[in-house]
């Protein structure tokens, strides 16, 4: 049986974010996941997951300006040193909250930009962050994105990201696969899935169109998580989709597995 962790970012927005962790515990989840965690002390963050009972097991590095639009900073070359800064402030958060697995978004590659430069800023980047993490226990994630949602997005198909990890060199980097992405991009989600099971570390889901719940869309569920318990992947599934109303109204999906 797959094992789910509500995407606070996503899920009971309703609520303060604090105030998600009980919201998601009483909902039956047993763990969470989030983008970033860095607006609130590392001290209220644990307390509030430590009270609901809920494991933390993903948020992502520092990503720049969200505000302003910005989806992350890993691959330009003028931001390397706030990025570094970035990983120390990622990995302290990471061991108060007993986090073991770190996303870094590559962001938008700029308009006219060199794209040797690109890679080349985004490889060292990663390579820094994934050596910084490892005495710490923490593995270091990329995730490719679709161009539909964020245009201009450096990282947005598989084979790109896994080129990458072998260029990186790193026994620590690994794959997040988001499902709703790569729908998008690809296609081909069992067999993309199956073929890559060791370098993936972590799964997210929402169906396609609109980002909704499992079941409101185009994508087999039902057949995917079957799959992924046929394949051996033993990791958590993190739900980051839109409900299409509330969120507690958007978990019927669950008794249906």
């Amino acid at each position: 049986m797959p094992k789910f962790a509500a995407n606070l970012t996503m899920l009971f927005t309703e609520q303060p974010f604090l105030d998600r962790f009980a919201a998601a515990a009483q909902a039956g989840f047993k763990a969470v996941e989030f983008l970033f965690p860095y607006v609130h002390g590392a001290q209220q963050v644990r307390n509030a997951a430590v009270n609901a009972g809920v494991q933390i097991v993903l948020h992502n590095l520092p990503a720049g300006d969200w505000d302003a639009g910005e989806r992350g900073i890993a691959c330009l070359p003028d931001r390397a040193e706030e990025f570094r800064a970035g990983v120390d402030q990622a990995i302290d958060y990471a061991k108060a909250l007993g986090v073991t697995q770190l996303n870094c978004l590559a962001g938008k590659a700029p308009a006219g930009a060199d794209a040797q430069q690109l890679r080349a800023t985004l490889v060292a980047n990663l390579r820094f962050a994934a050596d910084r993490l490892k005495p710490h226990g923490i593995r270091l994630l990329i995730e490719p994105i679709n161009t539909f949602d964020i245009p201009g997005f450096y990282l947005t198909h598989t084979q790109q990201a896994l080129d990458l990890i072998d260029e990186v060199g790193s026994d620590n980097l690994f794959l997040q696969y988001d499902v709703y992405h790569m729908q998008r991009m690809e296609g081909e989600l069992a067999a993309t899935l199956q073929k890559h099971l060791p370098r993936i570390a972590h799964v997210q889901i929402a169906d396609n169109p609109g980002r909704n719940e499992p079941g409101t869309g185009e994508i087999n569920y039902r057949f995917l998580f079957q799959h992924l318990d046929r394949i051996g992947y033993g990791g958590w599934i993190g739900c980051e989709y839109k409900p299409k109303t509330t969120t507690t109204a958007g978990l019927g999906w669950l008794a249906t597995l």
